[in-house]
């Protein structure tokens, strides 16, 4: 098999994401408090990371017992963990490449462990649970896929982070559709999960699409050299 092409990453539009850039930096900027004390007391990001997972965890039993709304708040919790580890390693001096790699898989367990507790909550309390399931499928799927588009990406030399759904517009819908769902209106958990697997799949497509261009840029220079010789 011929190795893949490793150009310099093209700069690729995130202006599509439903959540701007300026409203994310704002939610790391609240967070940055907590981020000083936990650099003062010498919590290192990896800790962090993998306390995030054991609450995120702790939210899926919630969810399972049908708590609902309890689990929507320590989801929340647990996700915001995720912003204070990156914020953490910038604090004391840049992440490592270890701790990438372990945020970022830790990062997928945990959206696996959400949706089995939201899988196993409806197959305990519904009496029909096809429909939940399979969305709760299509948007761990989606989810994984738009994920795992953006390591593929990466490792070829593209740039992959656009897309209108990344993993925070994710989380945030979820959260709130299991909030809005304990609070008594049970169908907005499934009106999430089917909001998420839309925008997961669609993001998927952008970044297919937007590494397809990529490759084509790239392409156009060595079929230029060629027609010279």
């Amino acid at each position: 098999m011929s190795a893949e092409p490793n150009p310099t990453p093209a700069p690729t539009p995130r202006g599509d994401a439903i959540l701007s850039d300026r409203l994310k930096a704002g939610g790391r900027a609240a967070l940055a408090p907590i981020i000083n004390v936990l650099a003062a007391m010498g919590v290192t990001p990896n800790s962090v990371t993998v306390g995030g997972l054991v609450i995120v965890f702790a939210a899926s039993v919630l969810i399972w017992q049908h708590a609902l709304l309890a689990g929507a708040v320590v989801l929340a919790i647990g996700a915001a963990l995720d912003a204070v580890d990156g914020g953490l390693a910038r604090a004391q001096g840049g992440g490592t490449p270890f701790g990438g790699f372990l945020d970022s898989t830790l990062d997928r367990a945990g959206e696996a462990i959400v949706y089995l507790g939201i899988t196993a909550y409806y197959l305990g309390a519904a009496s029909q649970p096809f429909a939940p399931v399979m969305l709760a499928g299509l948007a761990l799927s989606g989810s994984f896929l738009v994920s795992y588009s953006r390591a593929r990406a990466e490792a070829a030399g593209f740039a992959a982070s656009n897309g209108l759904a990344p993993r925070t517009e994710r989380l945030i819908i979820i959260v709130l559709g299991l909030a809005i769902a304990g609070l008594g209106t049970s169908i907005a958990l499934p009106i999430a999960m089917g909001l998420i697997a839309l925008l997961a799949w669609t993001t998927l497509a952008q970044r297919i699409w937007n590494v397809h261009q990529q490759a084509a840029a790239a392409a156009l220079p060595t079929a230029s050299q060629d027609k010279e010789h």
